[in-house]
This record gives C-alpha cells, structure tokens and sequence, in this order.
C-alpha cells in the first residue's frame, strides 16, 4: 500500500438516524474496524441538531480500533473552545490517540435558527478561526493562554492534562469559499472541497495541500459499477425535490456550485457522478466506473496535489476493497 506515504485516506462514520442503541454502537465499531483494516488515516463523525454527540462516536471509535484517528466536526454554535480542547487532551490523556478537528463555520440553516445563531456566512468563519486559535494554544502551550478577540476571550487559562506534542490534531476545514480559503489559511489547516472532474481544473498544482470529499464505487468493469451505483442510488422524485428545497434554505458556496454543476442527466460524462447528490442521499460526488477509470479520476486529483481523501460512509468491507484498489492503481501512475 505504497499511497499511504503521499496521502491520508479517511472513511466517514454512519449516522446515528439509521440504527439506535445497541445496533448503532456495533455499526460504528464495525465500519471503523473495516476502515483500519486498510490503513486509513481516520474516519469522519459528522455532527447537526438531529444526530448524537459526535465526542462520545468517537470514543466509541477509539475504543474499537488501535490506530484509527477519529475526523470530528466541531461546530463552534454546540461548546466553547475551552470544552472541545478539553476532550481532545481527555482522549489523548486516556488512550493516548491522535484526533482530528473537522472545523465547521455553518450548517445546517435551520439548526442554526434553532440556536438562535444568526451570524452572517462569512463572520462564522471568523468566528471559527478565533475557535480553533483558543483550542490549539491551549493544547500547543505548557502554560496559561489568554485571548481577546470579536467572537472569544479567555484569562490566564490552562489546559491540564496537558496533550503531548505528537498527539496534537490535524485541522479540516471546508475551502469552497473565499472565507473558507481564508479561515484555513489562517489557522493552518487542510481546507476540502468538493470538487469537480479532475479535467476542469487548470494546471497542476491546483489544489496543492487540499484535501477532496467523494465518494468511490469501482469494479472491474464499468458496467457493473454503474449498475451498483444505480441500485444504490437510485433516480428519486421526492430526494430531488428535497434537494431543492434545501438548496433553497442553503447559504453555502460547495452546495451552490455542485448544484449550479449537476444537470438531469449527471451520470453522463465520464466517471464523474452527482446523482446520489442531486437525489438528497449522499453529500459529495461520486466517482464509477472501472477500477482504471476512477483511477483515473483519482489519480488526477492527486497529480492537482491532493492529499487528503475524505470518502463516503462505507456500505461493506468488500466495498472498501475495491475501492482501495482504485487508489492503489492510481498511485501506481498504471491509471491513464
């Protein structure tokens, strides 16, 4: 597995919506498991109003595997800075395991609302970088941190268990926007897009120290990868029109632009998929095909300078599989 060297490959976690109690813990504990056993960096916990806390998956997670690195999304509008570094330090101080921060600055409209959280699109980011600039003094510094900015500001504040320096979090945030670009500059994070057909960007170089959300379906020939791509996802009138409506209720940028790029027929050209998008049943685009052409798809995000992948929730371990293929034959320069 020789891609492992150039870039972290992340799987994403189930949602607590589609299993409960007993069932939902051994979902999490079985996906992470299959996510490790091919090597991934770590694995996404998403977090909005309707699911469970994304802290307690990840112990879940933590406690299920032995090198796996929860991704958690840490929405400023749930804690304050002081409580999200205090979990990440906890953890470390527990089981001595390295997590990652998936810094978001919005969400879902309405959840906000409900929160009573009207800060305009572009402020959340900067609120968001005065989030993650507390949390990672706290855990970078062997004494007391203060700050005073717009949005926080703490006094002479300590942050015990301390964390040691190897287990300090990378840092995700979405770079679609301006503000977004901005924010992971800031902080020094990865920013992710969700992007378009490899071919559409305009040199090499273009996304230098991204990171890409998307999902995988690859087989050996393509027309079984489109016929399990189909029967995954399929053609849905009412997903459509939720889509709709949310785009509607959206103020963010990646799912204007993937919208303002799908059409009625999204499957068409080449591996590039935004069908289960389009449909309401994933967020990200998909990749289909045969293992050389999304491979190929793969390969190009890489040569773009890519390095971080953030996949799909898996529905199998041998959907992993194939998957892992794809890359390794992408990283091989086999693809065309």
């Amino acid at each position: 597995m020789t891609f492992r060297k150039s870039i972290k490959i992340f799987s994403t976690c189930p949602q607590s919506g589609l299993s409960s109690g007993e069932d939902y813990v051994k979902n999490i504990a079985e996906v992470a498991r299959w996510s490790e056993s091919y090597q991934f960096e770590g694995i996404l916990v998403y977090t909005d109003n309707s699911l469970v806390d994304p802290w307690l998956v990840s112990q879940i997670i933590i406690q299920s595997t032995k090198t796996l690195c929860p991704l958690v999304a840490v929405q400023p509008a749930y804690m304050h800075p002081y409580a999200a570094a205090k979990m990440v330090a906890s953890l470390g101080h527990i089981y001595g395991r390295r997590v990652y921060l998936n810094m978001l600055a919005g969400g879902f409209k309405n959840d906000l609302e409900a929160l009573s959280d009207s800060t305009p699109h572009d402020s959340r980011y900067e609120r968001m970088v005065e989030y993650t600039s507390i949390v990672k003094r706290l855990l970078e510094s062997s004494g007391a941190v203060s700050y005073s900015g717009e949005f926080y500001s703490i006094k002479n504040l300590r942050m015990t268990p301390s964390l040691p320096p190897e287990l300090l979090p990378g840092v995700l945030v979405s770079g679609s926007s301006e503000a977004g670009l901005a924010a992971a500059n800031a902080i020094g994070a990865t920013a992710v897009m969700y992007p378009k057909p490899s071919h559409e960007y305009a040199h090499g170089g273009a996304l230098h120290g991204f990171g890409i959300r998307v999902g995988v379906i690859a087989r050996e020939q393509s027309d079984d990868a489109w016929s399990i791509a189909r029967e995954r996802f399929p053609d849905d009138r009412k997903g459509r029109i939720t889509h709709h409506l949310a785009m509607k209720t959206s103020d963010s940028v990646w799912h204007r632009e993937l919208s303002e790029m799908a059409s009625s027929d999204a499957d068409a050209s080449g591996a590039y998929w935004l069908g289960p998008f389009l449909n309401y049943k994933t967020f990200c685009p998909y990749l289909v095909g045969s293992y050389e052409a999304v491979a190929g798809e793969l390969a190009g995000y890489i040569n773009l300078g890519a390095d971080t992948f953030i996949l799909d929730i898996p529905p199998s371990l041998e959907e992993l599989r194939h998957t892992n293929l794809a890359f390794e034959l992408a990283t091989r320069g086999i693809a065309r």
